[in-house]
Parts: structure tokens; sequence; C-alpha cells
């Protein structure tokens, strides 16, 4: 089973692609998606690289993390499990009387 890594700092000009070009060279990749702003379709800088093997996923975090790409030094590392949401009340919009 693989693993998958957060990758945070990158620059807002990254793609899908060019975020699984980078760490093709580290082995193969199943799955790499740069996460997008809902309202403004922008990047919001970070993203998540799903690497075939632990072994594989381990040297793209030694070869990677730390280096520059498009000026900016990206952080590499083991993605950990989304933690739950608190209820936020939720409604929206004014109250209705």
């Amino acid at each position: 089973m693989g693993k998958k890594l957060y990758v945070g700092n990158l620059p807002f000009s990254a793609t899908d692609e060019s975020l699984h070009e980078m760490f093709a060279q580290s082995g193969s990749v199943t799955s790499a998606k740069i996460i997008m702003d809902r309202d403004t379709g922008r990047s919001k800088g970070f993203g998540f690289v799903e690497m075939t093997s632990d072994q594989e996923a381990a040297d793209a975090i030694q070869k990677l993390n730390g280096q520059s790409v498009g000026g900016r030094a990206i952080t590499v590392a083991e993605a950990r499990p989304v933690a739950p949401r608190e209820d936020r009340g939720g409604g929206g919009g004014r109250a209705r009387y």
C-alpha cells in the first residue's frame, strides 16, 4: 500500500501535472492534486501526492523536502489523517423568527 504525502509552500503557479512530474523522479505516483480555493479558483499553495510504495514516499520526502520550487522552499511530509470537524452550528444566513 502507498503513502500519501503533504506538499506545502508551493508556488501558486504549480499545477497537478507539474506536481506529478516533480514526484515521478522519486518513483511511481498514483495521484497528485493541488488544493484549489473554492471561491477564487486559485491554488491554496499546497497539495497531496500519493506514491505507490512506502519506500518511494520516504525517498521523495528526503529528496524534495526543502527544495526550491518557483523560488519557494517546499515542505514535504507524510500526510496526517483528516481530523473530524466540530459542528459549527450552520443554518447560515439571518436568524428567522
